[in-house]
């Protein structure tokens, strides 16, 4: 388990982040949106709680990336695997295209995963060179044990950016997205790599919504 000092420290750098890429700051209960009107956070931790879905998975893909930099670690494999990005990148823009969604977003969405998976390997790389006693003692099997986990994960995250496409859209996934973020970083216990990593995987979760082209 991991102390509960990272957890706290976590959330500071989850919420500092994300308002970094939202732009909107955190309610407080003295600003004046907070107490002009109860439904406006109402709605936001609703919206939030439609968003968890997905940084529910989101921060379940980063966990496992443990495994993947464990069976990585010590060996000739590299972090980075451009065959391999390519082929799930691939596959995920056709799928989407069958679940009635933008193949370039869901692209997107993807692609951060990819790197905020290969920002906690290449942390923990880091962190196992500097203490040696914290190095992985069991070598996972990346095509038997933790690629279809990550397949498992794939799936589910096209279902819910399918689910949560109207909730995605808009000025308000911003926050909406920052309240789900700090949830399912509590919620998974993540500590401040992974926190970094969470926060890494959600630039592109939210798309601007369409306007009608004027004649």
């Amino acid at each position: 388990m991991r102390p509960p000092l990272l957890r706290s420290v976590l959330i500071s750098v989850c919420v500092s982040s994300v308002v970094v890429l939202t732009g909107v700051a955190p309610a407080t209960a003295t600003d004046s949106s907070a107490t002009d009107s109860s439904a406006t956070p109402l709605r936001t931790v609703a919206g939030a709680r439609s968003l968890t879905v997905l940084t529910d998975l989101f921060a379940e893909r980063l966990l496992v990336a443990d495994k993947v930099a464990a069976a990585k670690y010590g060996t000739a494999t590299p972090i980075d695997d451009p065959v391999r990005e390519k082929a799930i990148l691939d596959d995920v823009a056709a799928r989407a295209v069958g679940l009635g969604l933008d193949p370039d977003a869901v692209t997107a969405v993807f692609r951060d995963q990819i790197e905020a998976n290969k920002l906690v390997q290449r942390g923990l790389y880091a962190r196992w060179d500097a203490h040696p006693g914290e190095r992985p003692t069991e070598r996972p099997d990346l095509v038997k044990e933790v690629r279809p986990v990550l397949d498992r994960i794939t799936t589910e995250v096209l279902s819910a950016l399918q689910e949560t496409e109207s909730s995605r859209a808009g000025a308000s996934c911003g926050p909406r997205l920052r309240v789900a973020a700090v949830r399912s970083a509590v919620e998974h216990r993540l500590d401040r790599l992974h926190g970094e990593g969470l926060v890494r995987a959600l630039p592109s979760v939210c798309v601007p919504r369409a306007h009608p082209v004027s004649s």
